[in-house]
């Protein structure tokens, strides 16, 4: 056989490999997450912006409480402004900024920022390319669906998150490291639609220190 062939049909093989994983990783979607997921996605493309407060709470493997941090996040799209304490994300759409409160601004491709769930990713509601999921309980008015990524190099072995029946929103999550360390993202005071400037969510060196390093 001509190693033309040989190549052409290994490379064949390794096509229908890659095939079947795809497949059998779409099998594995529960249909009842996936509905209530797309109706998540749909409000979430509905609203122009969304502005809402966020408390973030870390449990060590041992259960003991690392204590509760709070802030505020907006979004526009794919952009968006998080604030917690002194520090501060931003994310233009294309690039993200992160500030660490006091002499460092870090900037990465919003691409090399994906192995980290934040509040925004949990807003989304986006996750069907991502996440291997299914519907694990209904009580009172949430819904629970868990959630493991694909890619095993995610920083989180799963997420459950929980959502709103009557208004198709996230509420809650609670992420699982690969650690067995837990971190509960609560959402509240959510406002949809405000009117927020573009310029917002644009990067201005001249609103921190002056003496802020920037980090590329």
């Amino acid at each position: 056989m001509r190693p033309q062939m040989k190549r052409m049909k290994k490379l064949y093989a390794l096509v229908l490999v890659m095939v079947a994983m795809v497949l059998n990783v779409q099998a594995q979607n529960d249909p009842k997450a996936k509905k209530i997921l797309d109706a998540v996605s749909n409000t979430v493309k509905a609203y122009k912006t969304i502005s809402a407060s966020f408390s973030i709470k870390s449990l060590t493997s041992r259960g003991v409480n690392n204590g509760t941090k709070t802030g505020t996040i907006v979004t526009k799209g794919q952009k968006y402004v998080l604030k917690e304490g002194k520090t501060e994300i931003l994310c233009d759409g294309a690039k993200t900024y992160n500030y660490d409160g006091s002499k460092t601004i870090t900037v990465s491709a919003v691409e090399e920022s994906g192995q980290t769930l934040t509040p925004q990713k949990i807003l989304s509601g986006s996750y069907d390319k991502d996440f291997i999921y299914r519907l694990v309980g209904t009580k009172g008015n949430l819904h629970e669906i868990e959630m493991k990524p694909i890619d095993t190099r995610k920083n989180f072995s799963k997420v459950n998150i929980f959502v709103d029946k009557a208004k198709n929103m996230i509420v809650r999550a609670v992420i699982l490291d690969k650690g067995n360390n837990t971190v509960q993202v609560s959402f509240s005071n959510m406002v949809p639609n405000k009117n927020l400037a573009d310029n917002l969510f644009a990067f201005n060196p001249a609103k921190y220190p002056k003496d802020v390093e920037i980090l590329d």
